[in-house]
């Protein structure tokens, strides 16, 4: 579909048949997503035949979200189909939507401020609308627990914030800068973390399998006990890094920089650690069955 719309809007969301207008979609909320594939600046695919543009989520909620885009007031539902709606409102993007059910959930529209010390001083929706505007630094921000997954946080600054238990799961992290941070149990499963900054971080715990940590620089980090399985973590840097009971199975550490790294009771059976750099590294307590060491750097490791 070209950028010239028709005011008449034809929707099939999972299945499920709207109709609406342009205007219905892009005025309310015009920072959303749904406003920006319709306001003629995305292309959008459209059946040809019977100009339904189709949408990969539930439709359960939908009419829901264009009533709210209609009328700005949050539906009156039941308590279990709040969390529901919620969802759908943080994929759309509808900050107004999600304020109005955070409101719902919580009895007000006010945020307590004198919030203690250990919880969370921003929601996921300060996150999204961070990211829109454009403001991505949360140096030394506590965010324990959030639930920050698939979100595009490429370049975001976080270092020395608490990271305990956030849920980055999918999330397009390149280049972002965790240095110092505390962020043991994060989840980081499948997350983008290409040329990203772990330097002195606390990863203790951390599932970080399948991620994508190209280059990545992780020296000095405590790794005790993460999860690297399957990750690709070709030419990264994790000189002096703890890896002490790390599961490594399947890891892609090709031209890897591992100096001085600890590695007791490190899993890196199947691991691929073609021409990385194990010099003086001490590997008798790692587990290497069937990992590929061709043209391994291994001169003085103890083995």
């Amino acid at each position: 579909m070209s950028s010239g719309f028709d005011s008449f809007i034809r929707l099939n969301i999972g299945g499920k048949k709207f109709c609406t207008t342009v205007d219905t979609l892009t005025q309310r909320e015009p920072d959303s997503m749904l406003a920006a594939m319709f306001s003629g600046r995305h292309t959008v695919s459209q059946d040809p035949e019977k100009g339904f543009v189709f949408v990969d989520r539930d439709g359960k909620h939908f009419r829901h979200i264009l009533n709210w885009l209609r009328d700005g007031v949050v539906p009156t539902l039941k308590d279990l189909e709040y969390p529901e709606l919620l969802r759908e409102a943080e994929y759309y993007q509808l900050l107004g939507l999600v304020e109005g059910i955070h409101a719902v959930l919580n009895g007000s529209k006010d945020e307590d401020d004198d919030a203690k010390m250990d919880m969370t001083e921003l929601t996921r929706t300060d996150i999204i609308k961070c990211i829109q505007s454009k403001r991505v630094r949360f140096r030394g921000v506590n965010l324990s627990g959030l639930d920050l997954s698939k979100l595009d946080l490429s370049f975001v600054d976080f270092s020395y914030a608490c990271l305990r238990n956030v849920f980055f799961s999918r999330a397009n992290l390149q280049s972002a800068k965790f240095l110092v941070v505390e962020a043991e149990g994060s989840n980081f499963h499948n997350a983008i973390l290409r040329e990203c900054q772990f330097m002195g971080a606390n990863l203790r715990g951390a599932v970080l399998a399948g991620a994508n940590l190209q280059s990545a620089n992780l020296q000095d980090a405590c790794l005790i006990d993460c999860s690297f399985a399957e990750a690709d973590l070709r030419s990264a840097h994790l000189q002096t890094a703890d890896l002490t009971n790390a599961n490594l199975e399947g890891a892609n550490l090709e031209g890897a920089n591992l100096k001085g790294a600890k590695l007791g009771g490190a899993n890196m059976k199947g691991a691929n650690l073609q021409r990385a750099y194990l010099r003086h590294v001490d590997l008798r307590d790692t587990h290497l069955l069937d990992a590929n060491l061709g043209g391994a750097n291994l001169l003085d490791a103890i083995r």
